[in-house]
């Protein structure tokens, strides 16, 4: 049986229609996905993000058994700043991307994909034996809330006494909100500016109530799974699953730069991420455009100019924003370069696309 979030008679109130998502019952849509996606580029949107994965790490060795259980250099991370990285089986495999948050000299916070985390705070669990560390899984006490587009400023500025100004992208600062104590992060998974919010599970609805009710004078409006899935692809951020897998590396992925082979420690993976660095990647994740109405869909093949399969589409969807259908997939390394025509075998026509750099889009600044 799903677990229902914190939240859930929230979404019941306002009409959500529901899905099970990596064992949680979470809110798809609570009316058009579309309406919901043009308020977070447009306005603001709130999300419940509560079947995210929680794990803190707690003691004098946090990040040096971070540094062994993870491909970044996470000991190097200041006090009150995140970094995106990513935890590798031996063999260079992605078990999954994670933000880790450093709350303290001796604290840190994972935040692991819905469906990783019983993975993630297992093999932390592992990785961390024999550091003087206490690894533990706070997911089911945790609330996480986010708002996202260019009027988050200003309603989450409206219920919290922090410095949003002073909050750099990728920072966080405990705060209150509703009268409760959170942690605020300036970070999210929408190619827009906002903040997400890590609150107790037992004070989720009062923290969501305030959020919403500062947010009525801004077009604030309630989003769902469904358009926080498009609003990512737009933005060219991968999803576990589709982008990355267990079959695929950090390199292939275009994640090379989150592997830190210059940090003093060992860590899991490290020889297998050498021997992949150092030989030639066989396939490389791409942006591709199409024309017309029918989007590319996770798995359809991607075909070069004879028709025959090159690649695979790993997400694709009709862009609300740019109103032509995009999707991401691997393909070989010659046939990467910007400007490539390709096209996407879609219930068997092949549909003209073109290889673009990554992102689709990107907010004005």
């Amino acid at each position: 049986m799903s677990t229902p979030s914190p939240l859930h008679e929230v979404h019941q109130r306002l009409g959500a229609s529901f899905t099970d998502f990596a064992g949680w019952t979470m809110p798809l849509r609570y009316g058009s996905e579309l309406a919901e996606h043009r308020a977070v580029r447009e306005a603001a949107g709130i999300f419940d993000l509560s079947h995210m994965g929680e794990i803190e790490l707690t003691g004098p060795e946090a990040g040096r058994a971070l540094d062994y259980a993870l491909v970044g250099h996470l000991s190097a991370v200041k006090v009150g700043r995140a970094r995106y990285t990513v935890i590798c089986d031996t063999d260079g495999g992605v078990l999954d991307d994670l933000v880790v948050y450093r709350l303290g000299e001796d604290h840190y916070l994972v935040v692991a994909n819905a469906s990783n985390t019983a993975t993630v705070a297992a093999e932390l669990g592992e990785r961390a034996s024999g550091f003087a560390v206490e690894v533990a899984d706070k997911s089911r006490d945790c609330a996480l809330i986010a708002v996202q587009g260019p009027r988050a400023v200003d309603i989450v500025g409206a219920v919290c006494p922090a410095d949003l100004g002073a909050l750099p992208y990728y920072g966080s600062t405990p705060t209150v909100m509703a009268g409760h104590d959170v942690l605020l992060a300036r970070t999210g998974y929408t190619g827009e500016d906002g903040f997400e919010v890590y609150a107790e599970s037992r004070h989720a609805i009062d923290v969501w109530e305030a959020l919403t009710a500062a947010g009525s004078a801004h077009g604030l409006r309630p989003a769902g799974l469904a358009c926080r899935d498009t609003l990512r692809l737009e933005a060219g951020m991968a999803l576990y699953g589709n982008e990355l897998t267990v079959r695929t590396n950090p390199f292939e992925a275009g994640l090379g730069r989150v592997v830190k082979f210059d940090k003093p420690a060992d860590f899991v993976g490290r020889a297998a991420l050498e021997a992949k660095r150092g030989a030639a990647v066989t396939s490389t994740l791409v942006g591709l455009v199409g024309t017309g109405r029918r989007a590319p869909r996770h798995g359809y093949p991607v075909l070069d100019a004879d028709g025959g399969q090159v690649g695979t589409v790993t997400s694709g969807a009709l862009s609300p924003t740019l109103g032509h259908p995009i999707a991401m997939a691997y393909v070989p390394p010659a046939l990467s370069e910007p400007g490539t025509k390709l096209a996407v075998d879609i219930r068997g026509t092949a549909t003209p696309a073109q290889v673009v750099k990554l992102p689709f889009y990107k907010r004005s600044t």
